[in-house]
């Protein structure tokens, strides 16, 4: 039987998808042509392409409706994380350049691999499938797990790749168990065919129940939320630095994207279990992240932690999501929070590849030890990323938690929103000792020599204006993330 051809407009909708997989394929064909001087150059080229088609994404206007018979759904929620996905892949790109350089390991791969994680990002922001998500999901986190193993020669980044690795495959296999469960209580894969299908159906159900569990343990993992969380420290740490910025801040949005997708969208008749289950684990999240990280002496392994916290939050406005007249509030809110936080953690860990350089590893929380003297403008710009990750106004960091704050007790879950409180006054407790350390502490050693990476340079810019002047006027992108979730 010959198969109908898509319609032109679908192919249209999905061409930054489209670019992007191409682009990949061909840096991988160049990347076995060009001698070793010359793999910078597919580094700007993957740069390009990235920017190239975040510009043109917005002239070429999206139908709005599901495409490819509602395997992807081309609507402003998937503009949005697509959006999101090309900045983090052009500030990834920027950070990685020259500390590849000094890691000697610049190879094609690295971009291309860099591209088809994005292409499995956009897959599962826009997915309106089930198999199209999961598919999304697993492009991203096998490209992941080749990045974390980047650097060969590091015993480290190998022992982060095959831990991340064990562990992601084995939650892959419990998500798609739940996938295939919910298919077989329902009849069909398509997100709105799986709401309709469990409308009518009670949690006594034990095979129900078994889904939802798998489900949110699956995410859960990819979220990194507590107790799914034991991977990312050591991913975290052993992998190379601008992967590891890469992993906590887009591959993170990205499973944020899809466990929304999921669970506001397929599971929503159900929500009043699962959000009992999310938010046992949020609670779990937010306090085990930030206790653990207090006692870290590694800068990498603490921001994991941390990272494991902000997870938490996140999960506060999904879950507020599900209270009545509150998908458009909660949901907002968390896609504002995802934004912001991305662009403050990357910058985190690009100021951690500002110090490692000619041999030395800026990773211990000790290597920053008066820093300010030696380096005053780089000092203030990393206090301007841990007072916006602590929350302080007024940062975008400030903006994002009092966005999901204001979500979780209009929606009925005040202790949650304490919680979160509580929790971020403890946040804030390791952030500023680690700016006690830059501003107050001796340094005994001889002074680091920073990088003197232009395109570092002008990934921080963008960086830290982003995390101030979204915390300054925050209107900008909280009405570009209500206007991406109407009609979802």
């Amino acid at each position: 039987m010959e198969l109908p051809a898509p319609p032109l407009s679908d192919i249209i909708a999905l061409w930054p998808e489209i670019v992007l997989t191409a682009a990949g394929c061909l840096i991988l064909l160049f990347d076995i042509v060009t001698n070793r001087e010359q793999k910078r150059t597919l580094g700007w080229f993957t740069l390009w392409v990235c920017v190239g088609s975040l510009i043109l994404m917005y002239f070429i206007p999206a139908p709005g409706t599901s495409i490819f018979s509602g395997m992807f759904l081309a609507d402003g929620y998937a503009t949005f994380f697509r959006a999101l996905f090309l900045l983090s892949t052009v500030l990834t790109v920027l950070i990685s350049l020259r500390h590849l350089d000094d890691e000697q390991s610049q190879h094609g791969e690295y971009y291309a691999l860099l591209l088809f994680a994005a292409v499995g990002m956009m897959c599962m922001a826009g997915g309106g499938d089930l198999i199209t998500i999961y598919l999304g999901l697993e492009l991203m986190s096998l490209s992941t797990y080749v990045l974390a193993g980047f650097i060969r020669r590091d015993v480290a980044s190998t022992e982060a790749a095959v831990k991340y690795f064990l562990m992601g495959a084995f939650t892959s296999g419990i998500l798609l168990y739940g996938l295939a469960i919910l298919y077989g209580l329902t009849g069909t894969t398509s997100l709105e065919g799986v709401a309709q299908g469990l409308a009518g159906q009670s949690m006594d159900n034990p095979a129900l129940l078994l889904a939802v569990v798998f489900v949110v343990a699956g995410f859960g993992f990819k979220v990194a939320a507590v107790p799914f969380h034991m991977w990312a420290p050591d991913a975290y740490e052993g992998a190379p630095t601008s992967v590891t910025a890469y992993m906590s801040s887009a591959v993170k949005a990205a499973a944020f994207a899809g466990l929304a997708r999921v669970f506001i969208m397929a599971m929503y008749p159900t929500a009043e279990h699962w959000a009992t289950l999310w938010g046992v684990i949020a609670v779990l999240t937010m306090i085990l992240g930030n206790v653990v990280a207090i006692a870290q002496t590694s800068l990498k392994r603490m921001l994991a932690y941390s990272s494991i916290s902000h997870a938490g939050y996140v999960l506060l406005g999904i879950i507020a999501a599900t209270a009545d007249g509150m998908k458009e509030i909660g949901l907002s809110s968390a896609m504002f929070y995802v934004f912001v936080y991305t662009f403050t953690t990357m910058g985190t860990f690009s100021m951690i590849i500002l110090l490692s350089h000619r041999g030395f590893h800026g990773d211990q929380i000790s290597d920053f030890a008066g820093l300010q003297r030696t380096h005053p403008m780089q000092s203030l710009v990393y206090v301007v990323f841990f007072l916006s990750l602590a929350g302080i106004p007024p940062t975008a960091g400030f903006v994002g938690k009092l966005f999901v704050f204001r979500a979780a007790i209009e929606g009925g879950f005040v202790v949650l929103a304490i919680i979160g409180v509580l929790t971020s006054a403890i946040a804030a407790y390791y952030y500023f000792m680690v700016i006690k350390t830059m501003f107050m502490d001796e340094r005994t050693a001889p002074a680091p020599e920073l990088s003197d990476s232009r395109s570092l340079a002008v990934g921080l810019i963008v960086m830290v204006a982003a995390t101030v002047l979204l915390g300054i006027f925050p209107n900008v992108l909280i009405n570009f993330a209500e206007q991406a979730i109407q009609g979802f």
